[in-house]
């Protein structure tokens, strides 16, 4: 017997299984982004701009959303919750990609012309929130890569892996 042993298809299939599952990765992974966000932020002086404190609070609202749906008990509540992770996860899947779109293609083009309403309450939520959503940068930079995609690049990644794993929450049957 070696020190790793390996859980029994069963076991697994069965944990994998679990309707709140989808809700807590959701949760944690989102939280994990919006700290490994704020960490990189500081470590490497990196600057955030409108677009990216907005995916930061889109999350942010992921990982409220995901908690709901961990702690509700009705399996309609639960698929509500899955359908509202849905569609936060499309919109941040297309803030991310407006904000890829503007780093290559348009890098002349500032986030917007005009201060809509999500760029004010951008601005209104960094002077309360600083650490969290304090707007420095410009949208058209890149200036941190890894593995050769841009921070917004991993962020689209990351928001199409929640739409799906929102998707198979909604589109799965509770066993009783």
């Amino acid at each position: 017997m070696g020190v790793f042993t390996s859980a029994p298809p069963a076991a697994m299939n069965k944990f994998l299984l679990q309707p709140r599952l989808p809700f807590a990765a959701a949760a944690a992974v989102s939280l994990a982004l919006v700290g490994g966000g704020i960490v990189l932020a500081h470590l490497l002086n990196l600057a955030a701009c409108p677009l990216c404190i907005l995916q930061r609070m889109l999350y942010l609202l992921l990982a409220l959303v995901g908690i709901g749906g961990l702690i509700t008990v009705q399996p309609l509540a639960r698929r509500l919750a899955a359908l509202a992770m849905a569609a936060i996860a499309a919109t941040g899947a297309f803030v991310a990609g407006y904000q890829i779109w503007i780093q290559r293609v348009a890098h002349d083009t500032n986030c917007v012309a005009d201060a809509p309403w999500w760029e004010q309450l951008v601005d209104w939520a960094g002077q309360h929130l600083p650490l969290l959503f304090e707007v420095s940068g410009l949208c058209s930079e890149r200036p941190w890569k890894l593995l050769g995609l841009s921070i917004a690049e991993w962020s689209l990644l990351a928001f199409s892996a929640m739409f799906a794993l929102a998707v198979f929450a909604a589109l799965r049957r509770d066993e009783r």
